[in-house]
């Protein structure tokens, strides 16, 4: 089975800018940023008060039955809803796939509970004001929910959406930072490749909307914009500062073509190749680039195509110094002049699930035939010579996208989608 041969039918999506893909795609048209001032918690006292939530999400909207919401996460509630809505958008529905031949391929991170969860746990295990881990098993469990572990392992996911839509097929959860989502979309494929199923759920979700987490990474690595969130992430802008912290899920639906046809499904787009590499970076060394070239360099050969065959490059786009001036190098030295555009300007950066959102906004951009402009983009970074979309979506030429997203560890990881 050749590559060409995985297609994509469905498509959900839960994001900062938007749920479902009609308003996902009109709030990207409009340039409407998801980067705005937290509401959902009281920040004072935490190290950023700005990043990019998901506003008006009711989990009792999707999820059912209702009392599996007691063992979800809003990671896990953010990543069935796409499943769910991936699924209706391709016309899959009970029965429609053979169970045995339907498989999930997810991405998720480390997911972070509420600090009210813990809050009386920790109380009763402190002595002299500092958790006493001695007492933790004595004293702390009483406090705990029996079920707790299983609202955040970060295989949960992939496991509520194989039981909700009953897929027996081939099941894995991938947590490897940003890379995640689109290692996970890349085993969809060679899953479907190898014969293994006719459709694979596959995605990521991630929220990056916790304290501990923003007290754990690198503070000197975000943006300290708060007067005015919206225009905080400036990928490959002069004037970036930092990254910005967003959540949010998107899972499509990757069929077999032969399956895909048998029900008359209507194709959203083609998967042409994929690759991944690794760049080693030792106590926090900063980014070279190499991965991020291996895997572009490898990814252009499994999809056979040349670079002069890219219409655009949806860029990782950090919005931090050291890394986009990395990806630009190779952008430019492997591509040439290839427009660039760099969803994470519209909805910050979501983890595991950057990678699946970022991809959505390519499959729609290949659908319309629009590439989404980079917002922010005002000054150009003499060390970033890539030509950034910016200002007016740009009209497609070519129906070839190349994703790219790497991780803090140095996972690289590239797809090349095609339009049908």
């Amino acid at each position: 089975m050749s590559n060409s041969d995985v297609v994509i039918t469905g498509l959900g999506v839960v994001s900062p800018i938007g749920i479902g893909v009609d308003t996902f795609w009109a709030s990207l048209m409009a340039g409407a940023s998801g980067v705005r001032t937290i509401t959902s918690f009281d920040t004072s006292g935490t190290p950023l008060s700005f990043g990019a939530e998901v506003l008006d999400f009711d989990p009792k909207e999707f999820v059912k039955p209702r009392k599996s919401l007691k063992v979800m996460s809003r990671d896990i509630q953010f990543g069935v809803t796409v499943a769910d809505l991936a699924c209706a958008h391709a016309g899959i529905t009970h029965g429609v796939v053979p169970p045995e031949r339907f498989g999930v391929e997810f991405a998720a991170d480390m997911m972070h509970c509420p600090l009210d969860e813990v809050e009386m746990a920790c109380r009763a295990s402190a002595a002299n004001g500092e958790v006493d881990l001695h007492r933790w098993g004595r004293e702390a469990m009483n406090h705990i929910f029996p079920l707790w572990m299983l609202k955040y392992l970060p295989n949960m996911p992939a496991c509520h959406i194989a039981i909700a839509h009953d897929a027996r097929g081939p099941n894995n959860s991938h947590s490897v930072g940003e890379a995640s989502s689109l290692l996970a979309m890349a085993e969809a494929a060679r899953v479907i490749q190898r014969g293994s199923a006719e459709v694979v759920v596959t995605g990521g979700t991630s929220s990056k909307m916790h304290p501990t987490l923003w007290y754990r990474e690198s503070a000197g690595d975000t943006s300290h914009n708060s007067a005015t969130p919206a225009a905080a992430c400036r990928p490959f802008d002069l004037n970036r500062d930092g990254a910005v912290h967003g959540e949010g899920a998107a899972a499509f639906v990757f069929e077999s073509r032969a399956h895909a046809a048998a029900r008359n499904a209507p194709i959203l787009a083609r998967v042409l190749g994929y690759a991944s590499a690794f760049e080693p970076r030792r106590n926090g060394a900063k980014i070279h680039g190499a991965g991020i070239r291996t895997a572009i360099t490898a990814a252009l050969r499994s999809a056979g195509v040349s670079p002069q065959d890219i219409g655009h490059v949806n860029a990782h786009g950090l919005s931090t110094i050291a890394d986009d001036r990395a990806e630009a190098a190779a952008i430019r030295d492997l591509l040439g002049d290839v427009p660039v555009t760099a969803p994470k300007s519209y909805f910050g950066n979501i983890g595991a699930a950057t990678g699946a959102l970022e991809a959505a906004v390519s499959v729609m951009a290949l659908v319309k035939q629009l590439v989404p402009p980079t917002l922010n983009y005002q000054t150009p970074d003499p060390e970033c010579r890539v030509r950034v979309i910016s200002g007016e979506p740009l009209r497609a030429s070519k129906g070839v996208a190349l994703l790219l997203n790497h991780s803090s560890m140095g996972q690289a990881a590239a797809m090349v989608l095609a339009a049908e």
